[in-house]
């Protein structure tokens, strides 16, 4: 990856929830998505994952608790951390793990 715009990337993705891989950086995969209103569902890694929302928001959904991460913020999640992700979400969403 050189240079991206990371919204145009999402934008033009033809399923929303389907991440694509823009590169790596120290062995972790740089990869956005695009949020619809839908709900996804419980997810766990063996690894720690970063959610960088770059606009609109994510209600991210850890244990039952359903957390707002508004653009500009990111969320770590912690490895073995169940999570989901609840309805209402939208926007472009940066993954980074490995």
């Amino acid at each position: 990856m050189s240079h991206k715009n990371l919204k145009d990337e999402a934008a033009v993705l033809p399923d929303s929830w389907r991440s694509v891989i823009l590169g790596k950086a120290a062995g972790a995969q740089v990869k956005v998505l695009r949020m619809d209103s839908a709900a996804y569902p419980d997810e766990t890694h063996d690894f720690d994952e970063a959610l960088l929302v770059m606009d609109g928001l994510m209600n991210l959904d850890i244990h039952g608790e359903v957390i707002t991460v508004n653009a500009g913020e990111l969320y770590l999640v912690p490895a073995h951390t169940p999570h989901a992700v609840a309805a209402g979400s939208y926007g472009t969403l940066v993954i980074i793990d490995r």
